[in-house]
Formats: C-alpha cells, sequence, structure tokens
C-alpha cells in the first residue's frame, strides 16, 4: 500500500465466485499482480453455495469417457436454446475456450472434476442436445489444505446438508438415497458419517468439502498458491474512470475508503442481483413488488456489479426471455427464528409425487428442469387466475419415507419437526390433506385418482412425466416402466408448499466475447471487464443442462484472465457483422 492510502495493481477483481476467482487465477499465472475484493465476510460466493457442476462440451474429461463431441452439435443445441439472444461470437468463444480453460485448471492448479458417463442436456431431444458428456461435476475437497483460511470459506446451503455433512451429488448421492435397500450403500454411508463425525471431532466441522463447496475450495488454493491477496468485508463503492477509461475502483475497508488503481482493468464478479429488490420489480414478472421471490443466493448479492458498470456505460437488456435462473423452493424455519430457502432440484421427478395449484389441478411435467417447472407454474397461475404464484408438492407415506420430500429426509430420519412448524403437511386421506393446505377436496382427489391410473400403466397421458432422458434420469431407474411414476395411495398423504426462487441470475450487463463491457451502442468501456452472473448469460435465458451457470463462469473468467494478460487470441474472440443471428428453427 502506497502512503496516500493507495494501492496498485494490474487487476481488480470484484467477487470471489467462480468468475471471478477464475478470472483472478487466470491472471495471476500470466504474471499479473491481481487484488480480489470481497464484499462478504465469507468467500465463495454463490459458488460455495451450489451444486459444483460444470456444462463445457468437447472437453478432454468427455473424450477420456469415450465420449466424442459431434462436431457443431454443442453450437446447434445453444442457438436453438437461446433463440432471439443467440449471441454467436459469445457462443463461439465459450465453445472454443471452454475445454481449454478446463485444461488450464486441471493441469496448472488444484482443480479437478468428474465427468459420470451419463448426465443427459435438461432438452436432449432439441437439435444437438446430447445424453452426456457436457456436464461435470467439481470432486471433493479436503478442506484441511486450505488452512487456517477455511474459516472464511462461505458454508453450503444447510438445507442440503445432513448432520452439517455435504454430499456430493453423483454416486454419493445415489449410496445416500439407497442406504436401505442395499448392504454396499449402507457400509458406503456408515462410512461416509463415520469420517465426518471424526472430522468434526478433531477439526470443529467437516473437512471434506463437495459440490460447489469444493469448487470455491479448489478456487481459494489455487489462489493461495499464487498469492492473490482477497480482502473479504470490502465492497467496492465506486468505480474510478479518466477520459472513459476505467482504472481502479474505491474500495471499502476496514472503515475507510482506499483507491485501488489498477493498470490492466477491473473485473465485475459480483454475482447478478437475486437480493436486488428494486431489479427484481423490474424484471420478474411473479414479483410485482420485488419481494414475491425468495432466492438462497448469498444476501450479499444485491447487484453492485451490474450497477457499477452501468455507471461507467455498460447496460442490462431487459428483453432477455428469463431474467434469472428460476427454482422452485420451500421456505424453512431454522433454529433461532431464522428462515432457509430450500431449492427442489430432484425430489419432483420421483415417483409418487404430483404438484397442484391452489384449485387442486396438476399443470405440468412434475420431472422437468427446475428452471422449466417455474415457467410453466407461473403461465399456469396466470390462465386459471389465481393470485399467488405457488403450487403444492403431494404425495404419499410410501413416498415420503422412501426418497424424502424437500428438506424432509427419508426414512429413518424424523419428520416431526416438519410437521409441527408446518413445513410438512399431512392428512389422513386426500380430502383432509387438501383441507389442510386449502385447496378443493373434490378436486384433488379426483387429480390423484387420474394420475393414479397413468402410473399403472407408465404413461403420464397429459404432462408426459418421465417422457425425456432427463426425466428418467432424475427418477428411480429401480421403478418400471416408467422411472417418474407411481401411485399416490399409501396413506397417510403429504404436501409442502413451493414458491418461486433462483439460483443465480441471467440478466446482466452486455459483454463481447473477450468480457469487455459494451455500451448500449455496442462499444466496449475501456478497462472494465464482467463475467459470471454480472454478465448477461451466453444461454440466452435458457437452462439447457446441469453446469450451464458454472462452466461460462470458469471459461469467461479463463478467457477475462488471458485479454488482461494480452494472450487471447484476437481474431478468434472477433465480433460478427450482427451480434444476434435468428433461432434456430425448432425440431
Amino acid at each position: 500500500m502506497a502512503e496516500n492510502g493507495s494501492v496498485d495493481v494490474d487487476v481488480l477483481v470484484v467477487g470471489s465466485g467462480a468468475s471471478g476467482m477464475s478470472a483472478a487465477v487466470t491472471a495471476a499465472a500470466h504474471g499479473l499482480e491481481v487484488l480480489v475484493a470481497e464484499k462478504a465476510p465469507l468467500y465463495g460466493g454463490t459458488t460455495a453455495r451450489s451444486g459444483g457442476w460444470l456444462w463445457i462440451p468437447g472437453t478432454r474429461l468427455a473424450r477420456e469417457q469415450g465420449l466424442h463431441e459431434p462436431e457443431g452439435a454443442a453450437r446447434r443445441y445453444l442457438r436453438h436454446e437461446a433463440g432471439t439472444h443467440f449471441d454467436a461470437a459469445r457462443v463461439d468463444a465459450f465453445l472454443r475456450y471452454g475445454p481449454e480453460a478446463i485444461d488450464f485448471f486441471t493441469q496448472r492448479t488444484c482443480l479437478q472434476f468428474d465427468m459420470p458417463p451419463v448426465f443427459p442436456d435438461y432438452h436432449a431431444e432439441a437439435p444437438g442436445g446430447a445424453q452426456g458428456g457436457r456436464s461435470m461435476v467439481t470432486r471433493p475437497f479436503d478442506a484441511r489444505e486450505l488452512g487456517h483460511r477455511i474459516e472464511s470459506l462461505a458454508p453450503p446451503i444447510p438445507e442440503l446438508t445432513v448432520f452439517g455433512m455435504m454430499l456430493g451429488s453423483g454416486k454419493e448421492l445415489w449410496h445416500f438415497l439407497r442406504a436401505f435397500q442395499s448392504a454396499e450403500s449402507l457400509l458406503y454411508v456408515a462410512r461416509r458419517f463415520g469420517r465426518h463425525f471424526l472430522e468434526v471431532l478433531r477439526h470443529g466441522r467437516g473437512m471434506t468439502l463437495t459440490n460447489g463447496n469444493a469448487l470455491a475450495g479448489r478456487l481459494a488454493k489455487a489462489g493461495m498458491d499464487l498469492g492473490i491477496p482477497v480482502w473479504l468485508a470490502s465492497p467496492v463503492q465506486r468505480l474510478l474512470q479518466q477520459d472513459g477509461i476505467v482504472g481502479g475502483a474505491v474500495v471499502l475497508r476496514e472503515g475507510r475508503e482506499v483507491e485501488v488503481r489498477a493498470r490492466r482493468g477491473v473485473v465485475l464478479a459480483a454475482g447478478g442481483f437475486p437480493h436486488d429488490v428494486e431489479r427484481r420489480c423490474q424484471l420478474f414478472p411473479h414479483a410485482p413488488t420485488g419481494r414475491e421471490h425468495f432466492s438462497p443466493s448469498p444476501p450479499h448479492n444485491t447487484g453492485d456489479g451490474l450497477r457499477l458498470g452501468e455507471s461507467a456505460g455498460g447496460w442490462v437488456d431487459p428483453t432477455i426471455p428469463n431474467a434469472a435462473a428460476w427454482c422452485p423452493t420451500s421456505i424453512v424455519a431454522r433454529p433461532g427464528g431464522s428462515t432457509g430457502v430450500m431449492p427442489h432440484f430432484i425430489d419432483r421427478a420421483k415417483p409418487g409425487v404430483i404438484a397442484v395449484l391452489a384449485d387442486g389441478k396438476r399443470f405440468a411435467n412434475e420431472a422437468n428442469s427446475y428452471h422449466d417447472f417455474v415457467q410453466e407454474l407461473v403461465k399456469a397461475a396466470r390462465a386459471r387466475g389465481l393470485g399467488e404464484v405457488s403450487c403444492w408438492l403431494v404425495c404419499d407415506h410410501r413416498h415420503l419415507r422412501g426418497y424424502g420430500v424437500g428438506t424432509v429426509a427419508k426414512a429413518p430420519l424424523p419428520i416431526g419437526k416438519y410437521l409441527r412448524n408446518g413445513y410438512l403437511r399431512r392428512g389422513a386421506t386426500l380430502a383432509a390433506l387438501a383441507q389442510s393446505i386449502g385447496v378443493p377436496p373434490e378436486a384433488l382427489t379426483e387429480e390423484v385418482a387420474a394420475f393414479n391410473e397413468d402410473a399403472r400403466q407408465g404413461v403420464d397421458c397429459r404432462f408426459g412425466k418421465g417422457s425425456t432422458a432427463y426425466n428418467r434420469y432424475q427418477g428411480d431407474a429401480l421403478v418400471q416402466p416408467n422411472p417418474c411414476m407411481a401411485p399416490i395411495a399409501h396413506g397417510p398423504f403429504y404436501a409442502v408448499k413451493l414458491v418461486i426462487g433462483d439460483i443465480g441470475t441471467f440478466a446482466g450487463l452486455q459483454t463481447d466475447a473477450r468480457c469487455r463491457v459494451l455500451t448500449r451502442q455496442g462499444m466496449p468501456v475501456p478497462g472494465l471487464y464482467a463475467v459470471g452472473n454480472d454478465a448477461a448469460s451466453v444461454m440466452g435465458g435458457n437452462y439447457p443442462g446441469a453446469g450451464i451457470t458454472l462452466g461460462p463462469a470458469l471459461t469467461f473468467g479463463y478467457v477475462a484472465g488471458l485479454a488482461l494478460a494480452g494472450r487471447l487470441d484476437a481474431e478468434a474472440t472477433a465480433a460478427p457483422a450482427a451480434q444476434h443471428e435468428q433461432p434456430f428453427p425448432s425440431a
């Protein structure tokens, strides 16, 4: 720090999630002096709370599994998915540099990933869709490698842990779901719990990081190895701009303002705007006041990056079809009187559960992706003239104890506290359950009867539950002929209320293929970059597969780092004559 209280670096990164740390690590690995400023008192951002999946086509990891990306298929798929917001230059940059980013991080840092041979795209049947080879998950990480910095790593969402233990998304979750159906799985679970409790006794917390917490931990270790300082509890107040060039920012650190001068530029990676009520009001149709929305994202993600970008001449396109990655959520009472937000990713796909609106009727294929499910929820609630945009997940006793619902775990874990605090509603009969949740008893009874008739045949005649590769992947393969369907017939019956949330925002600053923030006229703002959820989603407001937030976050963080270091191929990231091509016709 200089005598006048200022700091001089090459690059200032605003935010410590995957996109920010990717940019920081890449820039530092190419010889630049980097500083990361994090608004929250803990590092990791939304990444630390996420599933830790990344969607990147054409990687070495896929080829090692014998999965070879057909030429042009991923581009066709993204063109189909992004529709009117397909940005050819950015998509091409993502597809070119994504595999390169994975090689860089896995070969030069401690980042490691596992790719299951089969994990379908969410719309695998669409043009260019794939049955696997694009989604990978972060490999578990030993937190002891972080030393004392483990104390500052943001924790996972409590509702997604069991006794404080993080569960891996892939094979580990499979073992936990089958712990009392397989001796092998029971032994695995027993060993995992034993290791966890031993770690808690020794270290005060579990040391095995999984999912997004593992990704945040691994990126932190990569930054530590390169000597990158991370200022916690240090929000950026304003950008420094002279003659139209962004040359740093004023950071509030330990109660006083510090001027950070960045010779090469500033990277905005502050996590989007999931808790910016004003912008939610503008961009979320289901939230007319901005408060009818519930996000499990960190509370510090209040749109700082977008406002900073706008102050320098950048702009946010309000026409993106979906301003966030929608996710159905439930509100959970926590000890001490606070509440948590539980995202519902896979429970809707399991056999023996349906979702109904306030009129007691189904409205969608429950096994579709969380993003698609919420869109159908909003559409149906409006079409039926219902007030609050919400629904109920309904199941029977056999389903609840066999799979769990929301934060209610499967047997043998108890359910009493959820019944007492009202999170879980119960009725001896369907009519009694309907009265408990305020829906017409006759309508719910008829709806379940119709579903049960379809379930016995294994075909959902109205909504097609279990009809796609993604549906079937998230169901229960042991249930045939349809892994997503079973009758709801064994009382008592249960319900959990779902409301709309997100797992990240899509509407962000317009950027080019080099991650430079663009003005409304399409000109770069010199010295200013945006990545992660501070940049407009390269997916055009759609959600094509598992990891479409973190995959581009890591990739474009890498691209920004290369651009700042002068190592980016300018020709490969040049914009075409038209930024938005016509959408690819549907099949």
